[in-house]
């Protein structure tokens, strides 16, 4: 069974941790990135150790280091994925081509803004003009 360790990092740790498990021959699993619910910015590295996955998370930075000259593509399209998806920025990472987005959409932030749950729901299953719901 696959078990998950979580270290709180620095952005100063993030480069320095990449270089030590590449140099290991670790592998990078994936990199996530959110937002809590008060708009806090969340980024983890997932590094493979045999049955244990590392995960480092940093919080609270908009602008973070690339790891891409460490784990290549691995961490490139990962890091586009995130710059695209939210308000953040991977310092060094070429980010002047939109992985899957319009170049016209949401121009310079590449930021997705999702409507909660409960209001989704309200305007299409609350209020549907049969009256059910």
């Amino acid at each position: 069974m696959q078990t998950n360790k979580k270290t709180i990092i620095t952005k100063d740790q993030i480069l320095p941790i990449a270089r030590e498990k590449r140099a290991a021959g670790v592998q990078l699993i994936m990199i996530h990135g959110w937002e809590d619910d008060d708009g806090t910015p969340v980024i983890t590295y997932d590094y493979s150790n045999g049955p244990e996955v590392d995960s480092y998370e940093v919080r609270g930075e908009r602008v973070i280091p690339s790891i891409e000259s460490v784990y290549d593509l691995a961490a490139q399209w990962a890091e586009r994925e995130i710059a695209e998806l939210m308000d953040m920025t991977f310092e060094g990472l070429d980010t002047s081509k939109r992985l899957f987005m319009p170049d016209n959409l949401l121009e310079g932030e590449g930021q997705i803004l999702v409507t909660p749950l409960s209001e989704l729901r309200s305007a299409n299953v609350d209020n549907r003009a049969d009256g059910k719901k």
